[in-house]
């Protein structure tokens, strides 16, 4: 498949740029190799698991409907308070 896109003046010279120093044989396999590389990329992103993670989000908004948080102001308080204690 044939495909023609228009590219930004920066898009351009980056490639141009990228293809003098031998980086890519041509602008079209450059072209080609950062698309493979972000299809690639978003495969990964749109495949992550991060199902481990719901059980600590459903312990924090727990914590957050039954009242056990603090502000900030008080954790930067305690914060400094131990700081001002700890042997640095």
């Amino acid at each position: 498949m044939c495909m023609v896109i228009a590219l930004t003046p920066e898009q351009e010279t980056w490639l141009t740029v990228h293809v003098a120093r031998g980086e890519f044989p041509s602008v079209g396999d450059a072209v080609r190799q950062l698309i493979d590389e972000r299809i690639a990329e978003r495969a990964i992103e749109e495949g992550d698991d991060l199902s481990w993670a719901q059980p600590y989000v459903n312990e924090a908004l727990d914590d957050v409907a039954q009242g056990r948080v603090i502000s900030r102001e008080e954790h930067r308080a305690r914060t400094i308070a131990r700081l001002a204690g700890a042997k640095i």
